[in-house]
């Protein structure tokens, strides 16, 4: 009967690694649903031990380690992609590129893949959604055609390594990992087990070669990339492409990374022409003006370790409906809430019977509460029809007593209000709420 049971098999989340002894629908410790599979126990019963067998490269002490082989990065060709991966792109690293539909991720990834093969390197452009026609069309239309720059439409994982070998490439990008599929796993394309052997195979391929490979991935309507935890843990680089459908601007960020800090932000806005690189988005965000308009003032905000100055338009209009409407768009809409408290409460201006709108300008989203005091400065000029000068900018967190408190990377914000010709600034040392709106000429009397 021991030996019976031993043989019985096991049951393992693809997600967290939890085992159980039957198949579960939903996984008691992260919660997933569908993600239990079934696993032959191992040889031996639980109770056996693992067999230590001779190592093929023995151990070396670390100083005896040359340098030959440490991790180096070369450029893409795309100055925004290269600050983002830390200076370029390592051979042998695994890069996971995740996005929201139609973000650009494709379009990104063909014009890297033309920059790197304008150098002479061989490329291979692995596509399982489009055909290769259409991937050429997207290269055409974006002036991605190169000699050196290979395509495949492929879906299995043999038939994309077969051609590695034959063609031996530089670099390989798979577009998407979710879309291939293993003829050695008996499940669908996209399920955990799918996802987690052509990520381990194309991983140890990247190893073996010395060969940078960049997976594509999908992301759920929750934002999170598709597939088990596991692929995020596996590869090297793990980048985020982000941008709002009514603008064309977006953004790449990376939120783990090997090579590199994860505190940079590349900008790109998307064209007909493709993914062009905006190396200094300042004008993006602020409007162009003769003179200044009461309810907009210019707050400094930090994306990754990039200054970028931001506008904040308020609109405040009387109303006579018992509930007054509150609408805002970019900004946290709990943080304004909190904002026209402070404004009533702690500066008297009465807000309680009028409708307010605060929107930011160019479609960009500001979660930091760095935000606070400009947002305070759009709504009161709105309020009293004031308007703030147009070299003014103003950073800093509001408390709810009505203090003006500090923020991170404060020198680095009023160095770059500075360099684009912000002659006042107003930060977390100016005193309180009503203090600045006093100085700024927006409260009555």
């Amino acid at each position: 009967m021991a030996s019976k049971s031993r043989s019985r098999p096991v049951y393992s989340c693809a997600e967290c690694g939890f085992e159980s002894a039957k198949w579960l629908g939903r996984c008691p410790e992260c919660q997933a649903w569908g993600s239990i599979v079934e696993r032959g126990a191992p040889a031996g019963g639980p109770g056996a031990r693992a067999r230590a067998l001779a190592p093929a490269t023995p151990a070396r002490p670390i100083t005896e380690i040359t340098d030959e082989r440490i991790a180096f990065h070369y450029p893409t060709g795309i100055g925004e992609l290269d600050r983002v991966l830390g200076g370029g792109i390592v051979p042998g690293a695994a890069i996971l590129l995740s996005g929201e539909p139609g973000v650009g991720k494709s379009t990104l990834l063909i014009e890297t893949a033309s920059r790197v093969a304008s150098t002479g390197a061989r490329v291979l452009y692995v596509s399982a959604e489009e055909s290769v026609h259409q991937v050429r069309m997207r290269a055409e239309r974006t002036g991605a055609l190169e000699p050196t720059l290979f395509l495949a439409a492929e879906t299995d994982l043999a038939t994309v390594l077969g051609h590695v070998e034959e063609i031996d490439p530089s670099l390989l990008i798979v577009d998407s990992v979710q879309t291939v599929a293993s003829a050695e796993v008996d499940s669908l394309a996209g399920q955990p087990s799918q996802v987690r052997e052509v990520a381990s195979a194309l991983i140890r391929v990247a190893k073996q070669r010395n060969l940078p490979v960049i997976l594509v991935g999908h992301v759920t309507k929750d934002g999170q990339i598709a597939g088990p935890r596991l692929l995020e843990h596996l590869v090297d680089v793990v980048a985020h492409v982000e941008g709002d459908r009514q603008t064309a601007l977006r953004f790449a960020r990376t939120l783990k990374n090997r090579f590199g800090p994860t505190d940079e932000v590349g900008c790109f806005e998307m064209s007909g022409d493709g993914m062009r690189e905006v190396p200094d988005p300042s004008a993006l965000f602020v409007s162009q003006r003769d003179a200044p308009v009461a309810g907009t003032c210019v707050t400094i905000a930090l994306e990754g370790k990039r200054a970028l100055p931001v506008e904040i338009q308020a609109l405040v209009v009387p109303t006579q409906a018992p509930n007054p409407r509150r609408v805002v768009n970019g900004v946290d809409s709990s943080r304004v809430l909190m904002l026209l408290a402070v404004l009533e409460r702690r500066a008297g201006i009465r807000l309680s019977d009028h409708d307010v709108y605060v929107s930011t300008v160019g479609g960009v989203r500001l979660t930091e509460p760095a935000s606070d005091l400009a947002i305070a400065i759009a709504i009161a000029s709105a309020s009293t029809s004031r308007p703030v000068g147009d070299r003014v900018a103003a950073f800093g967190e509001v408390s709810l007593v009505g203090e003006v408190r500090g923020v991170t990377s404060a020198k680095q914000r009023a160095s770059e209000a500075t360099r684009l010709g912000f002659a006042h600034q107003v930060g977390p040392d100016a005193g309180t709420v009503r203090q600045v709106l006093s100085g700024l000429g927006v409260l009555r009397g």
